[in-house]
């Protein structure tokens, strides 16, 4: 009686099994990385003095924009979409600075734990309007955009204010070696601790049923409005982390909304969200943030006029988007 040799590779059947769907499942991601190392490379070959220190600047640039991504995201996922991003970061940016400068460095913690519960309460607040009046999410979302712009003004109403010492040492800097940015660090782990235990759980799984297919969703037990309302808190409470990462980055409070609410549509889509929701997760976006960062990087070096930069810019953001939508609508006519 002959037992069959093992694998002349060493890994099981079930264990090559789970890593086929783990690959086939984040292959738009992990296409997505090789992408940014090739970027990596043509930045290296374009500025050859291109080292750890403008690796954390890369980072600090875009961990306000990954976040902002990730907002975007969950949102899109459960099959909404939220304009008033860019907003929300400006609120709670000047209003993370203003606090700060008028208090000590253990007073920042409470004001670091406020401007959250505030991006929670304004996602509520944006979420339980789209369920109340059943008007399209783009409508509402750019409707209270202008709310959230306006009290970022009355705020402040120039740049000004302050952050804490210990709060702009969390995203300066690298850690255990040169190039390992601070930023990305506090980026992963920020994204990690929510959305890897939601992923997976019911409430994660509701947001995907929801994006996907509304009815079928309702029929299936889940409920639909308050999916819909925690996946504005959960887009409410991201933005403000990127209103406290540029608050970390800059040092004071800026009023403008800039163009984070664009610049993350595109890194979604570039990402792989579905605009139709139900489909995607947060690691293609933040690495398209990523991307359009450095995109942006070595348009600098290769000495683009900033303000051709920008227009460049802005025609990847409007390609992207449109191919995305493009992409939507067939899925939707098949």
């Amino acid at each position: 009686m002959t037992t069959a040799a093992p694998a002349a590779s060493g890994i099981t059947a079930p264990a090559r099994g789970t890593i086929e769907r783990v690959v086939r499942r984040n292959a738009w991601g992990m296409s997505l990385l090789g992408f940014l190392a090739l970027l990596l490379v043509l930045t290296k070959l374009i500025h050859p003095g291109y080292g750890a220190a403008d690796l954390e600047n890369l980072a600090r640039a875009s961990i306000v924009l990954g976040l902002a991504a990730s907002a975007q995201a969950i949102v899109v996922i459960a099959g909404g979409i939220d304009l008033s991003i860019g907003a929300i970061i400006a609120l709670t940016n000047v209003t993370a600075a203003v606090l700060m400068a008028q208090t000590d460095e253990t007073g920042a913690i409470a004001v670091v734990a406020g401007v959250l519960l505030l991006g929670l309460a304004i996602g509520a607040i944006n979420g339980i309007l789209v369920v109340a009046t059943r008007v399209a999410d783009i409508i509402v979302t750019l409707a209270t955009s202008f709310i959230w712009s306006g009290c970022a003004l009355l705020v402040l109403s120039r740049p000004g204010g302050g952050a804490a010492t210990w709060l702009r040492d969390v995203v300066d800097g690298s850690i255990v070696v040169d190039w390992l940015p601070k930023a990305l660090i506090v980026l992963l782990v920020v994204v990690g601790i929510v959305w890897l235990p939601l992923r997976r759980s019911r409430t994660g799984l509701a947001l995907y049923a929801v994006g996907s297919h509304r009815l079928a969703a309702f029929r299936s037990g889940v409920n639909v409005n308050q999916t819909k309302i925690l996946s504005y808190m959960l887009c409410g409470l991201f933005a403000a982390a990127g209103g406290l990462a540029l608050t970390a980055s800059t040092g004071i409070g800026t009023p403008t909304t800039g163009t984070y609410t664009l610049a993350a549509v595109a890194a979604i889509v570039l990402g792989g969200v579905s605009l139709a929701g139900g489909q995607g997760g947060l690691l293609g976006p933040i690495v398209a943030a990523f991307m359009l960062a450095l995109i942006r990087v070595d348009l600098v070096f290769l000495g683009v006029d900033p303000n051709y930069s920008v227009v460049v810019q802005g025609v990847i953001m409007v390609v992207v988007v449109m191919i995305g939508g493009l992409i939507t609508l067939r899925r939707q006519r098949t």
